[in-house]
């Protein structure tokens, strides 16, 4: 049932095309549609939010070129900003996505605040790499620790993650585990066949991977797999995003001679009419705190080759939505493709069990628990 409480809700987030800016965006949106007054607060207006929606509002964080400093000071305009929100928007709370340097950026705005009579509780989300990257840097352990602790509450992406949190950091909270979610309605489970014959031929499968390109999604293990593949299957791969280890995927596609089969398509903003003619999504990350682009291919009915790092295992079961391997086990990875896609019917019971699994990340089951939080947390 629609609750008929309406909050004013200020979300901190990264604009880019990372999970945490996709989760943080569609989250404010929805919240929106449900009479909520959202308000974003980034250096950037985030990518997911090219299009008019009512009752949502986006600040600019802008950071002057102050001669004194050597390096842009961000965290303190978005402490300012923060402030200048609250206090004229009548924000009810914050609700920030990383922790630093959102978190920690919230908790001195929060204190700033209490000069002025206002208290805004703080809603931290951590996403992964706050934790799992920054996290290992003891340069920032103190902010990241006090940040998350001075926060009124805590949410995580993965059971995983509030794991990792737990035992890299002094926690002294509760981390409420709440996943990451996907609205099913953006993805089709039609495949668009127009398209898929300009991709592949008739008797050949198509694999997917998407992501930012960096190393720690080993993009050259894909190469690998889709060439062992490619040698007993005929089929092709579509390579999505953009990044630093683009340039090496693609030099050890041409030494492997299998460039034509591949397409690297960049940056795209919109990637589910290429999920909805894709067979196997294949995911070799060294590290993924929930594997939100894994439950995107198999919200368009698309098996899920992957590692069995971090959450993945929370998205991708073995053996029912696709399969999961250690890291760097390019050979068995390559065998659970062929596996799947050796026999059509195999191939589409898995398809049906991924579509079927997406099903409980749907929109409408998470938006509740952050709903429900917000209500605990002003009480």
């Amino acid at each position: 049932m629609e609750t008929k409480i309406k909050y004013k809700i200020g979300i901190v987030c990264y604009p880019t095309y990372g999970g945490s800016g996709v989760v943080a965006t569609e989250l404010g949106i929805s919240l929106a549609k449900k009479g909520h007054e959202v308000h974003f607060i980034s250096y950037s207006q985030p990518f997911r939010l090219d299009v008019f929606c009512e009752n949502t509002f986006f600040h600019e964080v802008t950071v002057p070129d102050y001669p004194l400093f050597d390096y842009t000071p961000y965290e303190l305009n978005l402490t300012s900003k923060l402030v200048d929100v609250v206090l004229h928007e009548g924000l009810n709370l914050l609700h920030v996505h990383y922790a630093i340097p959102h978190a920690s950026a919230a908790v001195q705005a929060k204190n700033i605040l209490k000069t002025y009579g206002v208290r805004i509780p703080i809603i931290t989300t951590l996403h992964g790499t706050d934790i799992t990257l920054l996290g290992k840097d003891k340069s920032f352990k103190p902010v990241i620790e006090y940040a998350i602790n001075q926060s009124d509450a805590i949410t995580a992406v993965s059971k995983d993650l509030i794991n990792v949190t737990k035992t890299q950091f002094k926690i002294n909270k509760d981390i409420k585990m709440i996943p990451n979610f996907i609205d099913l309605d953006l993805y089709s489970q039609i495949v668009d066949e127009k398209l898929k014959s300009k991709i592949a031929k008739k008797n050949e499968k198509i694999l997917v991977h998407i992501s930012n390109f960096r190393k720690v999604k080993r993009v050259k293990d894909v190469i690998k797999i889709f060439n062992n593949v490619k040698k007993k299957n005929p089929s092709k791969l579509l390579m999505i995003g953009d990044g630093p280890e683009r340039i090496r995927a693609e030099q050890l596609s041409r030494k492997l001679g299998i460039s034509s089969s591949i397409k690297f398509m960049g940056k795209l903003k919109s990637v589910e009419e290429y999920l909805s003619i894709s067979d196997i999504f294949i995911l070799p990350s060294e590290t993924e705190s929930f594997g939100l682009v894994a439950l995107e291919a198999m919200a368009s009915k698309v098996a899920v080759v992957s590692t069995n790092s971090g959450g993945l295992n929370e998205v991708n079961i073995d053996g029912i939505t696709g399969y999961l391997s250690d890291v760097g086990d390019i050979y068995k990875m390559s065998n659970d493709v062929l596996r799947i896609i050796s026999e059509d019917h195999v191939l589409n019971e898995f398809k049906n069990r991924a579509f079927e699994h997406a099903k409980q990340f749907n929109l409408p089951i998470i938006l509740p628990k952050y709903e429900q939080l917000y209500k605990d947390i002003l009480k």
